[in-house]
């Protein structure tokens, strides 16, 4: 197909659409880079305030209300309208941001970073659902891998800015940056999104606190497992996932849904995809958590060398998104959901290889394949989930996207943390010790990018011919 039906990278920087592009651009980039900046600037905040056991917190509370403010976003925008809903979200979060920035003690930075998560999550999770709305279907997924993009960057970029900012002025400067950026933000969103999206419906919706709490305390006993010995950590893993069925089962029941109906089901393409979504950022997790720590207890490398390697991963993601947008063909691009998570889980194995026989090219080269896995596949496996949901599910379908991937990376995280401590990597005194307890974190990730795989072919396999022609896919 020529340019002028598929879209060209050109077109979403228009006039037509820069403003809406950076608007949701902003949105992401906030979640994102707020997920990683704790671990940079808390540690000098920590010599400040005391409080240092309640350090990893700070990140824990911040996905985990991120998690809760996502999977009440799409209610919020059918209650609020778009705009009003990012307007009071961006103000929640601008609040929390200055709730850590001016904080005294260690509890009060906790309290901040809650709410910044709260308001953050609906911000990004509202974002993801205009995009189909704003944007005709040819340039799709060019914004879906500008977002891809961003999350990659921030991955490297978040921890570089904040350390030059705690470095340079204080770890308090790296909370208030967000200040400028939230508030033109918002007068984008005042000036830019509409009041009402095409379709979109007022609701008079009660509030869902029983499921948001729900899903919050699932979440956070996955954290809490993370820090326990193996017996009682996986009491609290079983503990978990019947909260996670259990939220689902009563919002397939309610009158007023969180997530689409099919949310997590292996019968639709939107149930399977999530699968998909949750699966592949489980997967990646531990890697992203402990590359950079043992590299440098390994083999010296310093914090820049370190952080180095851990942008090859985000490089390659970028260059490799963007590689593929122009994809028309909707047969190659379900072999390329496909494709995503099988290299994933070889990149895994290729990092934990390269670290057990000391071989930095094959860690670099892994990181390149892990990074090639996410950029191929993620437009379009948001891009399908779109097309295949009804024009009343779509708002919860796209809402729940990056509420799944913030889940994903959670629940990584703490059963990489699991994984790790139940081998003994926290009191690992030599390198033989450091990489026996590595292997269970990267065959937990490699297992989980398979059952990733085996996801994405049963999702590809149920998409209809219909599908691409629905009045979304029709831009």
């Amino acid at each position: 197909m020529s340019d002028s039906v598929e879209g060209r990278w050109a077109e979403i920087f228009t006039p037509r659409y820069a403003t809406v592009t950076l608007i949701l651009c902003l949105g992401v980039a906030l979640l994102a880079f707020n997920a990683f900046l704790a671990s940079i600037s808390l540690p000098t905040a920590v010599e400040e305030l005391g409080g240092v056991a309640l350090i990893s917190w700070a990140l824990t509370l911040f996905l985990v209300f991120a998690i809760v403010g996502g999977a009440g976003a799409a209610l919020f925008k059918q209650r609020l309208g778009a705009r009003t809903a990012l307007l009071v979200s961006a103000g929640v979060f601008l609040l929390g941001t200055v709730i850590a920035a001016t904080a005294t003690s260690m509890p009060q930075v906790l309290v901040g970073r809650a709410i910044q998560g709260l308001g953050e999550g609906v911000v990004s999770a509202i974002c993801f659902a205009l995009i189909p709305e704003l944007f005709p279907s040819r340039l799709v997924p060019k914004v879906f891998g500008l977002q891809a993009m961003i999350w990659a960057i921030a991955a490297f970029g978040g921890p570089a800015a904040a350390g030059l900012l705690t470095e340079l002025v204080s770890w308090r400067a790296a909370f208030l940056v967000n200040v400028p950026l939230v508030l033109i933000f918002a007068a984008m969103v005042m000036v830019k999104v509409p009041a009402h999206t095409p379709g979109e419906k007022k609701a008079v919706a009660r509030f869902p606190g029983l499921r948001l709490f729900t899903i919050g305390a699932a979440i956070m006993l996955v954290a809490l497992a993370s820090l326990v010995t193996p017996l009682p950590a996986a009491a609290l893993l079983v503990a978990s996932a019947l909260l996670l069925v259990g939220a689902v089962w009563m919002d397939g029941r309610a009158l007023q849904r969180l997530m689409p109906r099919d949310a997590f089901r292996t019968s639709s393409v939107v149930g399977t995809g999530l699968w998909v979504v949750l699966l592949i950022n489980i997967a990646g997790a531990g890697s992203a958590v402990y590359l950079v720590l043992v590299v440098q207890q390994m083999w010296g490398f310093g914090p820049a060398a370190a952080g180095a390697l851990a942008a090859v991963l985000a490089v390659t993601w970028s260059v490799s998104s963007i590689t593929v947008a122009n994809v028309s063909s909707k047969e190659t691009r379900k072999t390329l959901i496909r494709l995503g998570p099988g290299l994933i889980g070889a990149g895994l194995l290729l990092v934990l290889l390269g670290l057990q026989f000391d071989q930095v090219a094959i860690v670099i080269f892994g990181q390149m394949i892990i990074g090639a896995g996410y950029g191929i596949h993620n437009s379009y496996l948001n891009l399908t989930m779109m097309e295949a949901a009804t024009d009343s599910e779509r708002d919860r379908a796209s809402a729940l996207i990056p509420t799944t991937q913030s889940a994903g990376n959670a629940i990584g995280a703490a059963l990489a943390g699991v994984a790790a401590n139940s081998a003994g990597l926290a009191a690992a005194a030599s390198t033989a010790a450091i990489k026996f307890a590595l292997v269970p974190i990267y065959i937990l990730g490699a297992v989980t990018a398979a059952l990733a795989v085996l996801a994405a072919w049963r999702m590809v396999s149920l998409v209809r011919p219909q599908d691409a022609n629905s009045s979304f896919a029709a831009g």
